[in-house]
């Protein structure tokens, strides 16, 4: 047999075959295999002409084409079909190989394989992988997790085929045991979920309250794109605004109904289960559920009624002016900062819950390249945890907190016109919500804790008291002292 490869690649669909080409490029041999032949033939034979990549007719062949320890990425659908690959593999590998999981894999299901494989004396790594189908070939952004042993065999391929950041630095780096590599991962898409929500509920605003043509939005994100609102996301949205066929835009012919792939529904479910409050991308992942409703609000646009139309006279912002883009685009600074700050918050959670010691400044560094959601402040997040490791909220950093300060008066502004004007803005006016509450020394919670102890006896803490001693009050005059201790309502 010829030179045996340095790694291999499971599946070829396009994240697959652009990974395989990349690994490529950067000097490494590189063995494909995937389950119907006849697309591996049309890979080599097509993109991958002339590359020193080696197809493989059957798992086995694949295998022996390795050297070892094997190491083996597998790019295939998230759930049962990588449990049946990994099954498939494991007979066929010894003690010491490696099997990567590129996919969008739920966390649990990479703690389950790494503990499984481990007694199989098989290291599992589970890698997050940002960029999409550009990304995979000239650089996406990788967040490792699983058997930290295994790091120290894939780190040079991951970190050469990774994106750089400006300073050069690699978007790619060990995140930490078990699952935590495919948790950061669910938590960009997240991040990413309120950006995009974020993104679409400015460019509603500027259409229905504004009425700007497209063309006139496009330059409005473009002129964003070259200063602290710079991203990815900002960027290709300048040019979807933009663009035509047949004289016209195509964002004007697309249906309104959103889809999913889950990763954003997984953050919600896990922000839920750990307490914590992420209330902007859970909204970013309603508002796709409330679009997936169309036929229902066709049917509910003439029902249900509108505001009376407010004038400029009335209402400010109303002008799609200088000072109006202005304040539009500090309100989705100051939510887009909001959208960070949560994503963090739930990332510090789940590194308490699972002890992952998870390193902030790091995984701020990994989404600077590559990834969907790397903006130009990603580095002022980086700087943040590096100042300070044990942050407890992003926006209580000085450089965030006075970035909030500045944008909060057209924040509000843009919101209220918004909901006078009948635009639904549920991103924006739920960071806003949640700015207000974590800066909010006291709350209402003292009336909702009453409540509970008057219809379930559930007992509350005094302000007056040493924190963790229990009170419960008759409210009644016929409930008795007998309060509850099984649950938390």
């Amino acid at each position: 047999m010829s030179e045996l490869s340095d790694i291999g690649v499971i599946g070829l669909a396009v994240m697959g075959q652009n990974l395989a080409m990349n690994i490529n490029d950067k000097g490494y041999r590189v063995s494909v295999f995937n389950r119907t032949h006849s697309k591996t033939l049309d890979f080599l034979a097509g993109p991958a002409n002339a590359m020193d990549i080696t197809g493989t007719e059957s798992l086995e062949s694949f295998v022996n084409s390795l050297a070892r320890p094997r190491k083996m990425i597998l790019m295939v659908r998230s759930g049962k079909p990588v449990d049946s690959v990994i099954d498939s593999l494991v007979p066929l590998l010894d003690d010491g190989d490696i099997i990567i999981d590129g996919g969008n894999s739920n966390f649990t299901d990479t703690e389950r394989r790494v503990a499984e494989l481990d007694k199989r004396k098989i290291q599992y790594i589970g890698a997050g992988i940002s960029g999409g189908e550009e990304g995979a070939r000239h650089g996406p952004s990788i967040m490792p997790g699983g058997h930290h042993k295994a790091w120290a065999q894939v780190k040079d391929i991951f970190q050469a085929i990774s994106a750089k950041a400006d300073d050069g630095e690699p978007c790619c780096d060990w995140v930490g045991a078990n699952g935590a590599g495919h948790f950061v991962k669910m938590v960009h898409n997240g991040i990413e979920y309120g950006d995009m929500q974020l993104i679409c509920e400015i460019y509603h605003y500027m259409r229905q309250v504004l009425e700007m043509p497209s063309a006139d939005i496009s330059r409005a994100f473009s002129q964003w794109n070259q200063g602290i609102l710079g991203s990815y996301l900002v960027e290709i949205t300048a040019d979807i605004l933009d663009y035509k066929e047949n004289g016209e835009y195509v964002v004007d012919q697309i249906l309104d109904k959103a889809g999913q792939k889950g990763t954003g529904r997984w953050t919600v479910i896990n922000a839920l289960e750990l307490g914590t409050p992420l209330t902007m991308i859970s909204e970013a992942v309603f508002a796709r559920g409330v679009s997936a409703l169309k036929q229902e609000r066709v049917a509910a646009s003439s029902i249900l009624t509108a505001p009376d139309p407010v004038t400029s006279g009335q209402l400010p912002h109303l002008k799609a002016d200088t000072t109006t883009l202005s304040a539009l685009g500090d309100a989705m600074l100051a939510a887009k900062i909001v959208s960070y700050a949560q994503g963090f918050m739930l990332l510090r959670a789940a590194s308490d819950e699972h002890q992952w010691d998870l390193q902030y400044a790091s995984i701020a560094s990994l989404w600077r390249g590559g990834c969907i959601i790397r903006s130009a402040f990603l580095d002022d997040i980086k700087r943040a945890f590096e100042r300070d490791s044990a942050l407890d909220c992003l926006m209580l950093d000085e450089w965030f907190a006075k970035k909030l300060a500045a944008a909060q008066n057209h924040w509000r502004e843009i919101a209220a016109t918004a909901v006078i004007a009948g635009i639904p803005v549920p991103a924006l006016t739920s960071a806003l919500s949640f700015y207000d509450s974590y800066r909010s020394a006291n709350l209402p919670a003292n009336l909702l804790q009453a409540q509970r102890d008057y219809f379930g006896a559930h007992t509350y803490e005094r302000a007056d008291r040493a924190a963790g001693e229990r009170f419960h009050t008759d409210w009644t005059g016929h409930g008795g002292d007998v309060s509850s201790t099984t649950y938390q309502a």
